[in-house]
């Protein structure tokens, strides 16, 4: 498991999805401090990384990269950890239009080349 700081080039991405699941890798986004978390077989796995982190729950968000797809089909809203009835979110994606965008930015930030 890898917390992205700074940023991760699409090559090396491509290399842990490879390693683990072949075309995805499983990441958590943390909104706040602006961090992703990468290659775990579960989202809570990355969750617990980025808490004991000092992240706070409220801000993590779990999603799915392929690293091979097209650019609109690169980042997939879907993880059990996203149900949230308590913060207006019901399903396993993120509800939040403005919060999904936060998130794109922030792979894009973190995710070069």
């Amino acid at each position: 498991m890898l917390i992205i700081r700074e940023s991760l080039t699409l090559t090396e991405l491509k290399h842990i999805a490879a390693s683990l699941f072949g075309d995805m890798v499983k990441a958590v986004a943390d909104v706040e401090r602006e961090l992703i978390a990468v290659d775990a077989e579960l989202h809570a796995d990355l969750e617990a990384l980025l808490l004991e982190d000092g992240s706070k729950q409220k801000n993590l968000w779990g999603l799915n990269l392929y690293p091979e797809a097209q650019e609109d089909e690169f980042v997939e809203f879907d993880s059990m950890i996203n149900m949230r009835p308590s913060q207006g979110n019901k399903s396993r994606g993120v509800e939040n239009q403005a919060l999904r965008e936060k998130i794109l930015a922030m792979v894009a930030k973190r995710i070069t080349g």
